[in-house]
């Protein structure tokens, strides 16, 4: 599994990670299976947040077996509770659920009412007592994150967690060069997409299906490799059972031709700038 620096300040973590959302919905012994192989297969990465219902139990479960020293771990705090006081309650009930001392990186799920001088107040109050080690943002378009770069100044913002796959480039526009300019990580989210994975009977999914068929690896695996081919991204896709997980971690090891992304880059245009960031 390829490794890169997780933003200025970060240590090098799993290009390809897991996320949780919805996890707690299927089968739980398989969704611990899950996380379990995809760790014994270099995704340590682990991404959650309090709006995931039991998904923070689950991980905790799956680090039963004595996995936390390896993991990067990651969970939100929901806006509606990212006052400075909110903050640190927040955090101090996934660290209860995750059944750990602390968090690799917390960061506030996405922009609220509260004031981002509370937030960023709260969490240097969390790294000076030790409960999280970093903090980051996840669905902040760039004038969320220039505000937050005044507030918090250079090198302090970890991430920005965004919706990003083959279907959905928006970032590319200016969040991902904003972030690159920073130092800051950027972490894909969804990188399926949401129930709508290129067919490979269709125009585009034939492309993909083509390049994957060539490299003898699968089409999500070809996705991911694009999504994570520049320096600053990382993914976190879910996977509901081993096999799965086994399939997206072959992933980290795949770097695609300059010709492969040029093809990708024709299928999957990456369309006009939005007036928004997308989100789900």
């Amino acid at each position: 599994m390829k490794q890169k620096k997780f933003g200025v300040k970060g240590p090098e973590v799993s290009v390809i990670g897991q996320g949780t959302w919805y996890i707690d919905r299927g089968d739980r012994k398989s969704a611990v299976a899950a996380l379990c192989r995809g760790i014994e297969l270099g995704m340590t990465h682990v991404d959650t947040a309090e709006m995931y219902g039991d998904a923070e139990p689950v991980i905790a479960e799956a680090m039963a077996a004595g996995k936390r020293e390896d993991l990067y771990l990651v969970s939100k705090v929901l806006p509606s509770n990212a006052s400075r006081r909110g903050t640190i309650a927040a955090c101090e009930r996934s660290l209860k659920r995750l059944k750990t001392d602390h968090l690799d990186c917390y960061l506030l799920h996405w922009r609220g009412s509260h004031e981002l001088e509370d937030t960023v107040a709260a969490f240097d109050q969390l790294i000076s007592a030790g409960k999280i080690r970093s903090w980051g943002v996840s669905n902040f378009d760039t004038d969320d994150l220039n505000e937050l770069l005044a507030v918090a100044g250079e090198g302090r913002i970890a991430c920005n967690q965004v919706l990003y796959h083959l279907q959905e480039r928006a970032i590319e526009h200016a969040v991902i060069p904003w972030c690159e300019r920073h130092g800051v990580a950027v972490v894909a989210y969804s990188p399926f997409g949401h129930n709508d994975f290129p067919s490979p009977h269709s125009r585009e999914g034939q492309v993909l299906q083509a390049i994957a068929d060539a490299r003898h690896v699968t089409a999500r695996q070809i996705a991911l490799a694009f999504l994570t081919r520049l320096a600053a991204v990382f993914a976190i896709p879910k996977a509901a059972s081993a096999e799965h997980a086994a399939d997206n971690a072959a992933a980290g090891k795949l770097t695609l031709s300059a010709s492969e992304i040029e093809a990708l880059d024709k299928a999957f245009p990456r369309g006009p700038k939005p007036r928004g960031l997308p989100m789900l």
